[in-house]
């Protein structure tokens, strides 16, 4: 009987992990091709309010499902405070490929700084651009379009590591997040995004099954000056994460790093890459 249930139960967190991954699969696809029409039709800030809400939307059905599945669970709530605050630069770690999901699901106004083959990504792109999303290059660029945003009350994803976490407890940051931050004159909110699990960290399969349930903790850092020097800030914001990340190892305990997930299902705590 035990070998029975543990049978059905495998089975159905491939149900659930699967038709979850189907289910934002179409979602993406049906709205491409609105994006397209629309893009040229509307003005830009109607595009770009339209276009923020509508992948919000998208994000919070997805991870609404694997929530209601009890299989996953995720704790945003602490994103919600940042709805009406002035403009910021949002600055979690980021142990797995569902951080920006979880972000943009609690948040209407948000724009992503985005590597370039994601902005062509037949999935993401059309509505990326409807939304106004920004490149990661070229740098200058980057730093123009993301202060230009901040004038429409805007918050702005980045991620400091620039990639998913592969060393314990955190990447060494990129100066990207210093330097919008020093040229833009916008806060740095930090967010620690804390789960047990290696589920598509770097290097994992989007359709290898995790050992399940998961559980994903997100919460509020502390929120930085917009800096006078980027170098320092750099090293001030990477020990802030080292720091933080450890501590909340108690909720979470670390069992590998992300680029050991072949070896064991678990991750870091502090974590996500």
């Amino acid at each position: 009987m035990r070998a029975a249930s543990r049978a059905l139960l495998n089975c159905y967190d491939y149900l659930v992990l699967y038709l979850g991954l189907a289910s934002l699969g179409i979602l993406c696809l049906a709205w491409t091709p609105v994006a397209m029409i629309i893009y040229p039709l509307l003005s830009e800030p109607r595009g770009r309010a339209l276009g923020r809400y509508v992948i919000m939307a998208a994000f919070r059905f997805y991870l609404a499902g694997l929530g209601a599945s009890r299989r996953c669970s995720f704790d945003l709530e602490a994103l919600d405070v940042l709805r009406d605050q002035p403009p910021l630069i949002l600055a979690p770690n980021h142990p797995s490929m569902l951080d920006a999901v979880m972000v943009i699901s609690r948040l209407p106004n948000v724009a992503c700084v985005l590597k370039a083959d994601l902005m062509n990504n037949v999935f993401l792109g059309a509505g990326a651009r409807l939304a106004r999303y920004i490149r990661n290059e070229p740098a200058r660029r980057m730093v123009q379009l993301a202060t230009r945003d901040f004038d429409c009350g805007s918050h702005l994803l980045l991620f400091p590591e620039g990639t998913r976490t592969t060393s314990c407890p955190v990447n060494p940051l990129k100066g990207s997040v210093g330097l919008i931050a020093h040229h833009a004159q916008v806060p740095v909110q930090t967010i620690l995004i804390e789960t047990d699990s290696a589920y598509l960290s770097k290097g994992w399969s989007l359709f290898r099954k995790p050992p399940m349930p998961i559980h994903y903790r997100v919460r509020l850092g502390r929120r930085f000056d917009p800096p006078q020097h980027t170098q320092r800030f750099i090293a001030e914001l990477e020990h802030y994460f080292a720091h933080e990340l450890v501590q909340g190892s108690a909720f979470y305990p670390a069992n590998s790093l992300p680029g050991q997930a072949d070896r064991s299902p678990q991750l870091t705590s502090r974590s996500p890459s």
